[in-house]
């Protein structure tokens, strides 16, 4: 079962090594706090920059684990509704319709109410799918793009692992699914949500984890190729650009020039690949004048 395989991982070098398995490559520190993650049952709070492998950390963790990934994606305006469940109205309008039809005239007022409100018609949102379906892995993605309600809510499905839904009464997990938030620090999360989580912030990777991910990622990239890569992508990330690339960029720009035979990164083969690493028009211009690429 996925949970004896959570139990199994009895240390963070462990995890590590599962993680590995999935082709995801965690330093000590993120590799301790998946660990702890699931020792302790915890909400594992990631910060940082876009493209630090935060989204990419529930996946493989996942993956090690053999469960289901939930993923709720956070957005400005977000409500509980469509974090948790709503119900099939036009669905639900069909079956009274239809038991209206054949009641011929002496419909049950309380039995056709009674029978729209069943797991039939009610549709699971990602929070309550997590609890119904555990052991999962819940990630609750970008969760600075959501306004203070929603993170009130959140915090107290968090703190119980239970809703109470009106017509059907409390859902609770049985096993509480491993959850994963995480945030690009757009604004500061709340005091209340970061103290019921563990909290983890994620660096870009050093140029050696990069390029051992670039050549996990890409089978048969040549060596000379990924630290060059690794290397200009890092040089860039130390300069005041609108969006520093992420390692998903790394590898973008790494794939393009294998796509175009190159085994280099001469300053033309650059300049016409800039796009596949930056993506602002202000970023490429500071890249230039820094003198990265002509």
């Amino acid at each position: 079962m996925a949970v004896d395989r959570a139990h199994d991982l009895t240390s963070p070098a462990e995890v590590a090594k599962a993680l590995d398995g999935t082709g995801y490559l965690p330093d000590d520190g993120i590799a301790t706090a998946a660990f702890l993650a699931m020792r302790m049952r915890r909400p594992l709070l990631c910060e940082g920059e876009p493209g630090t492998g935060k989204t990419a950390l529930a996946q493989a963790l996942a993956g090690a684990l053999g469960v289901e990934l939930i993923r709720l994606q956070c957005h400005e305006g977000i409500d509980a509704a469509q974090a948790l469940y709503d119900w099939d109205f036009p669905r639900q309008l069909l079956h009274l319709r239809t038991l209206e039809a054949a009641s011929t005239g002496g419909l049950d007022a309380d039995a056709a109410e009674s029978s729209l409100y069943t797991d039939r018609f009610l549709l699971a949102r990602p929070l309550l799918r997590a609890l119904r379906e555990a052991p999962c892995v819940l990630l609750v993605d970008e969760i600075d793009r959501a306004d203070d309600e929603f993170e009130a809510f959140l915090l107290e499905v968090l703190s119980e692992y239970a809703v109470s839904i009106p017509e059907l009464g409390e859902v609770r997990a049985v096993e509480p699914p491993i959850v994963l938030l995480t945030s690009n620090r757009t604004r500061e999360v709340h005091d209340a949500l970061k103290r019921r989580c563990l909290y983890h912030w994620l660096e870009h990777p050093d140029q050696e984890r990069e390029v051992a991910i670039l050549r996990r990622r890409l089978p048969g990239l040549d060596d000379r190729l990924a630290e060059r890569v690794a290397g200009a992508v890092r040089r860039m990330r130390e300069l005041e650009l609108l969006k520093p690339p992420g390692v998903a960029e790394a590898l973008d720009w790494a794939q393009a020039l294998q796509a175009l035979g190159q085994d280099e990164v001469d300053t033309e083969v650059a300049a016409s690949t800039l796009g596949a690493v930056l993506k602002y028009r202000e970023d490429a211009e500071r890249v230039r004048a820094a003198g990265l690429v002509p």
